[in-house]
């Protein structure tokens, strides 16, 4: 009985409204081939009673989802799966944010949410061979391609070594350019672990997500070419929007 699991999946008491858990829903049986069989979406009337709720609430999902380019609406045809391509992001040995997505999108642009400067915890420490509790630079930063939010990521710098790094970036726009500041004119990637995971509130804001979609992450230590840790990252993409392909 698809419908009874589909209509326990909804809970009217979680403090989400529901249009917006029938919109996950929806996002998640596209994803997984059961809803858009042939790029069509089943009627307004067939979703109200998978989902048991009424149609104002699925057209109000349907909505949002055509909002956020998932679906796309044709007056008397009826609702399609929208065919966008997912961005493919390279991980490689340089790995670089600038040229990672050169020839598939038009525009790229960084932006600096927060920052601060705070005592290393032991992963942090660890990861920049730092002893736990140093000072490290901590920015929390956002990518967007062609206008579209794509990845949110948290780095950390060693604060003695990279001072003020926040306004080199600011003003770059590009970690890479802010480290030619400190004369650190290339380096690579030492370490990539990849996961997935529901994305938390923060990332569901910053990166236009709705509640339980799913953000790729990427947790990596980059070293100047003398080995030395110089940054230690994690970021979380929309996995909607794009693939990590892992180059060797």
């Amino acid at each position: 009985m698809v419908g009874a699991t589909r209509k326990a999946d909804v809970e009217r008491r979680s403090g989400i409204a529901l249009w917006r858990q029938i919109a996950d829903r929806i996002r998640l049986g596209i994803a997984a081939e059961e809803l858009g069989t042939g790029g069509r979406l089943p009627p307004e009337l067939e979703l109200s009673a998978r989902f048991g709720v009424n149609r104002h609430t699925v057209r109000a999902a349907i909505a949002a989802l055509v909002q956020d380019g998932v679906l796309r609406a044709e007056q008397g045809r009826g609702t399609f799966v929208a065919a966008r391509k997912k961005l493919s992001y390279p991980i490689a040995k340089r790995t670089r944010f600038s040229t990672g997505l050169e020839g598939q999108v038009r525009e790229r642009r960084s932006a600096l949410l927060d920052y601060g400067v705070e005592p290393a915890v032991e992963r942090v420490a660890e990861a920049l061979a730092l002893n736990s509790g140093a000072p490290v630079l901590r920015m929390e930063m956002l990518s967007e391609v062609d206008g579209r939010p794509l990845s949110r990521s948290t780095a950390w710098f060693d604060a003695g070594r990279f001072p003020g790094l926040e306004k080199a970036y600011s003003e770059t726009q590009s970690v890479t350019a802010a480290f030619k500041r400190y004369g650190v004119d290339d380096y690579v990637r030492q370490s990539t672990v990849v996961s997935a995971r529901h994305a938390d509130p923060a990332d569901l804001r910053d990166l236009g997500l709705a509640p339980g979609a799913i953000v790729l992450v990427t947790v990596a230590v980059n070293v100047d070419m003398e080995g030395g840790p110089i940054e230690f990252a994690e970021s979380r993409f929309a996995a909607d929007r794009v693939e990590l392909s892992v180059m060797t």
